[in-house]
């Protein structure tokens, strides 16, 4: 599924235009952005967390030209599902 998709499952399942399930997918994802920026954990009970995982400044390889690189340390975003959504999957 891609965005588009989305919206227009969402727009569907709340009965009104794409457009209205348009800004409802983006009130969403801006919500849960500003939250991973403010690094601040989005809990979602059944569903899953979004988390701020920081990263060491470390040590890589260019597999192209055997050359080591550093890869700078950075704030990455990661998702944890929830019970109640690895159960509907399994």
């Amino acid at each position: 599924m891609n965005k588009a998709e989305l919206i227009a499952d969402v727009a569907e399942r709340i009965g009104d235009s794409k457009q209205k399930g348009e800004e409802a997918v983006n009130a969403v994802f801006d919500a849960i952005t500003a939250a991973l920026k403010r690094g601040d954990d989005v809990r979602l009970p059944s569903f899953g967390v979004f988390a701020v995982s920081q990263t060491k400044e470390r040590k890589a390889r260019n597999p192209r030209t055997n050359e080591e690189v550093i890869v700078p340390a950075a704030n990455r975003p990661k998702f944890r599902p929830g019970k109640a959504l690895k159960e509907a999957l399994g």
